[in-house]
């Protein structure tokens, strides 16, 4: 595993732990699944 992955894992947990702290953990969980989800569709549409 590279520096620059071990730095992203390390930040999206972190970001986790601030949400789950504010509260804010459905928005954050709603906005990852609509990313996947766009992420998807634009593989497929420009393979």
């Amino acid at each position: 595993m590279g520096v620059k992955k071990k730095i992203y894992k390390f930040l999206r947990i972190w970001n986790d732990v601030s949400a789950v702290k504010k509260g804010r953990v459905g928005k954050r969980v709603g906005r990852r699944v609509v990313g996947k989800a766009t992420g998807k569709a634009l593989r497929k549409l420009f393979k």
